[in-house]
């Protein structure tokens, strides 16, 4: 059976959304990211990125990985592509054509998108936000994403979904990425498609479940 090693309130919320979809067997084994403890390397410290047995899984002490098969694999978008493959469906790439696109997308998401959209995400969280500094600092990611956002627009103007006319494992991954930057609502009010399709997206019932254990998990 599949193993995803990792946390809710981590990049492994993509796999297990998919894997919802799915309706796939797998379990999850929590492996807590090593920056939330005081003291991470301490004996009776739970089992998180720098753990010893988790770093001969991941030398890079990162989450998630998944075991699937004897096959060992990090980075939570290529996890996704390999899932979505193997269990074929809807869900997965049709053809070559398809596959090339979902590829585009997650690259084009991992690279354009989740470093700023993710610092707004913290920004908000850390209650930045109700400072000039901080509103400035989220002004100037959000400035950011103005570019991708307008080229997600754009597509999405065009396609009800990021790749095939249908819902894949391709808006996951682009969903996923997108909703850190979610909090600030002027920037998503700009981009109108991508704010519905992202809303279209979250109001499945797979993303409901991943959230409400995500939510429930300790922050």
């Amino acid at each position: 059976m599949l193993t995803l090693y990792g946390m809710y309130r981590s990049r492994a919320s993509r796999n297990i959304w998919l894997l919802e979809e799915l309706g796939a067997k797998y379990v999850l084994k929590p492996i807590i990211q090593a920056y939330r403890l005081p003291d991470p390397k301490a004996p009776d410290a739970p089992l998180n990125t720098l753990s010893p047995e988790f770093l001969k899984l991941s030398p890079a002490g990162a989450i998630p990985v998944m075991e699937d098969d004897g096959l060992i694999l990090s980075e939570s978008l290529a996890i996704n592509h390999y899932i979505a493959r193997k269990h074929g469906g809807p869900l997965a790439p049709a053809d070559l054509r398809e596959d090339a696109q979902m590829v585009q997308w997650a690259l084009f998401a991992a690279t354009w998108i989740e470093t700023p959209a993710l610092e707004i995400m913290m920004a908000y969280a850390r209650k930045e936000t109700g400072t000039k500094a901080g509103q400035a600092a989220v002004a100037a990611l959000a400035d950011k994403l103005l570019r991708p956002f307008g080229a997600l627009e754009k597509h999405l103007s065009m396609h009800s979904h990021m790749v095939g006319g249908r819902f894949t494992a391709a808006d996951i991954d682009m969903a996923e990425i997108v909703r850190y930057a979610q909090p600030h609502d002027a920037l998503m009010q700009r981009f109108p498609r991508v704010k519905s399709w992202l809303e279209l997206c979250q109001n499945r019932a797979a993303f409901k479940k991943m959230w409400t254990l995500r939510e429930a998990e300790p922050a």
